[in-house]
């Protein structure tokens, strides 16, 4: 099997269900993800959310676009002080439970499936635990701000080096 590294963007984090939302995008396409698609993928994050639990209520989420009829949509959320929940979504994709091949036709696909992201939808993964260690836990005092202005760079996303 052939591997090639992805494109991933960093978008500007917006509120959705009483939570800061920091958004990746993965896909092949260097064009980005179609609006319709990423429209869709935003409509049904409030299911993907937990409740308030205390913790700053941050989500990073992951929209990759698959190489097939099949996108994403991963939500990692900072619950307990620590600890990352996770919900997903899919669309256009069959086996996943999506009852078409639309990829702007979203349903939860976590009830299901305990799988937590793929080797694209990783890299952000690595980046949030070290920026929310680095910016709420580490210091004295939490700031928010700058763990909410700390993503990573737009590339790929990965280095094979």
């Amino acid at each position: 099997m052939a591997f090639a590294e992805k494109f991933l963007w960093s978008l500007p984090p917006f509120e959705a269900g009483g939570r800061h939302i920091k958004r990746y995008h993965v896909t092949a396409d260097p064009a980005g993800i179609a609006p319709e698609v990423e429209k869709a993928a935003y409509a049904i994050l409030p299911e993907l959310l937990p409740e308030p639990d205390g913790t700053p209520p941050v989500t990073f989420v992951v929209l990759h676009r698959g190489g097939d009829d099949g996108a994403y949509l991963n939500a990692y959320s900072w619950v307990w002080d620590n600890v990352l929940h996770f919900a997903g979504a899919a669309a256009g994709q069959p086996v996943l439970g999506c009852p078409d091949r639309d990829p702007a036709h979203f349903v939860r696909t976590d009830r299901e499936r305990s799988w937590i992201g793929c080797v694209w939808e990783l890299p952000p993964i690595r980046h949030e635990r070290d920026a929310w260690v680095r910016h709420m836990l580490a210091p004295g005092r939490p700031d928010l701000n700058a763990y909410l202005s700390d993503s990573m760079p737009d590339g790929m996303t990965g280095d094979l080096a």
